[in-house]
């Protein structure tokens, strides 16, 4: 991952553990709200999108900016298929699920951004559950980078890295972009925090000229 992220002397903006969230229904409740947090952000950048394209294009673009359009909104569908389908109570193959998501989320929210997406992502598995809370997460991460991390600035890129270590897994969201001041706030850190807990992850954040670098750390089992 070098080139991008936090650098080892950058300020630490989240660094903490989170613990086990036994209500039910409030966990069903956690991924309820998310999904209406996540609909709502994806609409904006879908929409933000829309009006760059079709105020760019002249008469004989429009054809081409409703095509772009189409894309976009087939691989928004692709994208809440991946997050909404967690009914599979088996284990999941991590590589062809995130590397699904990854270029989903490439489509539908970074490219017409115009931001890069590199993704490295090893074979193994886990529990559905386990994978579908990571993968909102992570879908969160993304979306709040684009949004927030690249503010006129060319060469944008965001790196997804999930590797298996030492009997967890890592999973990191990293963009060189102007790098966060504070931590996440409002709604989006209420959730990321809560589904954190839900599968007893851990979650560290770091920003710095560099960018900003968020690794979550996943039990292989609970």
């Amino acid at each position: 991952m070098s080139g991008i992220g936090a650098r080892p002397n950058d300020h630490v903006v989240r660094s903490q553990f989170v613990a086990s969230l036994d209500d039910q229904s409030r966990d069903w409740e956690l991924v309820l709200r998310e999904s209406h947090h996540r609909m709502k952000n994806t609409l904006t950048l879908l929409g933000a999108s829309v009006r760059r394209d079709f105020t760019r294009a002249g008469r004989g673009d429009v054809s081409m900016a409703v095509d772009r359009l189409e894309r976009r909104i087939v691989a928004f569908g692709r994208l809440y298929q991946l997050l909404s389908d967690n009914d599979d109570p088996s284990m999941v193959s991590v590589a062809p699920f995130f590397e699904n998501l990854c270029g989903a989320l490439s489509e539908a929210v970074l490219e017409p951004a115009g931001i890069r997406c590199e993704a490295a992502i090893e074979s193994g598995n886990l529990p559905a559950a386990q994978c579908h809370r990571l993968a909102l997460m992570l879908t969160e991460l993304v979306t709040n980078a684009a949004k927030h991390a690249f503010p006129n600035k060319s060469g944008a890129l965001i790196r997804v890295d999930l590797a298996d270590r030492h009997g967890a897994w890592l999973c990191t969201v990293a963009d060189n972009g102007i790098g966060a001041t504070a931590p996440l706030q409002g709604t989006g850190s209420r959730i990321l925090e809560g589904l954190a807990r839900s599968i007893h992850a851990k979650l560290h954040g770091e920003a710095g000229q560099g960018g900003t670098r968020v690794t979550i750390a996943v039990p292989a089992a609970v």
